[in-house]
């Protein structure tokens, strides 16, 4: 398992403009979720492969997002401290939509829930959390598509970070020399992840997510 990169003009021809999507790189039976980190915390989980060691905490949220350009906005190309260093994680598709059907979106959503009531039983039942925030270009500037992120706690978090891992890949290298390209503007030059539209595989947890 390895990311394949394309060009980032081929990369916006192939993705929609506006809707809530979940655009992800996928290969085969598995699909890849950004996390960032400070060094400690990056070192340990590359080396052994899998998160933990004495500076990570599974008794906070973690935040996972499938979408490579919406963690470059949130770690600032790198940039931003305690997020210089940013992993890609190999997880498969079937605990990608474990996680994606026990998701709770974090703001109260009448045509789901219905009450709020029932939405704060399922606040308080469940271990993740959902967020669709706008997407973002390269230079950080809003989208009128929608990405998705996922926070995990208790014990689908430690699930996630000491079994699920198949593979974690340190995406530092690649991100500072594209940052470079960022810089100057030279989007013609900038390479991303060949993400795609991932449609989750039962039609009622599309329409839960109300990816369109």
């Amino acid at each position: 398992m390895k990311i394949t990169f394309e060009k980032y003009t081929d990369y916006i021809n192939n993705i929609p403009n506006h809707g809530k999507h979940i655009v992800a790189y996928s290969e085969g039976e598995a699909v890849v979720v950004y996390q960032a980190y400070r060094n400690a915390i990056a070192d340990y989980a590359f080396k052994h492969q899998c998160l933990g060691g004495p500076h990570y905490s599974f008794n906070r949220m973690s935040w996972i997002k499938p979408n490579f350009l919406w963690m470059m906005y949130r770690c600032g190309w790198a940039v931003k401290e305690g997020q210089e260093n940013v992993l890609a994680i190999w997880i498969t598709k079937d605990f990608f939509e474990k996680i994606l059907s026990e998701a709770v979106y974090s703001s109260y959503q009448q045509e789901i829930y219905g009450d709020q009531e029932a939405w704060k039983k399922d606040l308080k039942l469940k271990e993740v959390r959902l967020q669709w925030d706008p997407d973002h270009d390269p230079f950080g500037k809003s989208q009128e598509r929608r990405a998705i992120q996922l926070g995990l706690k208790g014990d689908i978090l430690k699930e996630f970070g000491q079994s699920q891992i198949l593979k974690i890949e340190d995406m530092s290298a690649f991100i500072q020399t594209q940052r470079a390209l960022v810089q100057t503007h030279s989007l013609e030059e900038l390479h991303v992840p060949k993400e795609r539209v991932y449609v989750p595989q039962h039609i009622s947890l599309q329409n839960y997510l109300g990816v369109n």
